[in-house]
């Protein structure tokens, strides 16, 4: 599924591809998000890829498999080359191309940006893992209910940061997720970027407490060049396994969040590929 905003200028747009969670398809992910409206304000494309039946029985993405970029029959693969495809048939700006997701979604946009560092200018994750810590089922299962361990980090060491050491994320994880544990958002947020060649320029972190109707949040905030924010990580307070700032109609969101979708674009459009 594809949106294209009415007010996109004639220039080559912005274009974010987003991945649903387990359960979810296409349509009712981008209702239960209302990335749709952020991406109308924006001037953004969104690409909503959707797992099939076939390749899992829960149209999860199979974040945990043996990804090679060889493998043309991967979720990975697949994924990049609908990217490229819509990159080619609606003028897109190959410099400003992000990916992001929910859960399974988010652990698969983290494989993404890992394989596909020229393709991707910027990273989305939200109540997701890291990407190439478990290898299958059983430790999938166990990352997602107990967090990276040092046994997981010690087998890959370069896992974790495996995203690429330069790469722009922004993190968003209730910190009462029983699917998936907090640890992961925040090992996601530690290993994407900040690299010895790069560190950040300034960190800050800011706590917003809850108000009627309102969650409260605490935002993690690394700055780069020209006060670019360079990673972000948003735990959101009393929040669960829900996208934060969704429609209050869908299931798997929590419209009492923070705007993820809203704060993401804004994270995003700060960041392109170099040419």
């Amino acid at each position: 599924m594809l949106y294209e905003p009415a007010n996109r200028s004639r220039a080559p747009a912005p274009l974010l591809v987003l991945l649903h969670g387990c359960k979810q398809g296409a349509a009712d992910f981008a209702a239960g998000t209302r990335m749709n409206e952020a991406a109308e304000a924006a001037g953004v494309v969104v690409l909503y890829p959707e797992q099939s039946l076939a390749a899992n029985l829960l149209r999860c993405w199979n974040w945990y498999a043996l990804h090679d970029r060889s493998n043309k029959d991967g979720d990975a693969a697949v994924i990049a080359a609908m990217t490229r495809q819509v990159m080619r048939d609606h003028e897109i700006d190959a410099t400003r191309v992000y990916v992001a997701g929910m859960s399974a979604g988010g652990g698969m946009a983290a494989v993404l940006v890992r394989d596909y560092p020229e393709l991707y200018a910027a990273l989305g994750v939200h109540s997701g893992v890291p990407a190439g810590l478990a290898h299958d089922v059983y430790s999938a299962m166990r990352l997602m209910s107990d967090g990276p361990v040092p046994s997981d980090v010690d087998a890959a060491p370069h896992a974790v940061d495996g995203a690429g050491a330069d790469v722009a994320s922004i993190v968003f994880h209730g910190d009462e997720d029983t699917v998936v544990h907090l640890s992961n958002g925040v090992a996601v947020h530690e290993g994407a970027g900040g690299s010895e060649d790069h560190p950040p320029l300034d960190t800050r972190q800011t706590t917003t407490q809850p108000r009627p109707g309102h969650r409260g949040f605490t935002r993690s905030v690394e700055y780069g060049p020209s006060g670019v924010t360079a990673r972000e990580l948003w735990i959101v307070h009393g929040a669960g396994h829900a996208w934060a700032g969704g429609s209050s109609a869908q299931p798997d969101t929590d419209s009492s969040g923070p705007d993820a979708s809203r704060e993401m674009l804004r994270f995003f459009l700060q960041h392109q590929l170099s040419a």
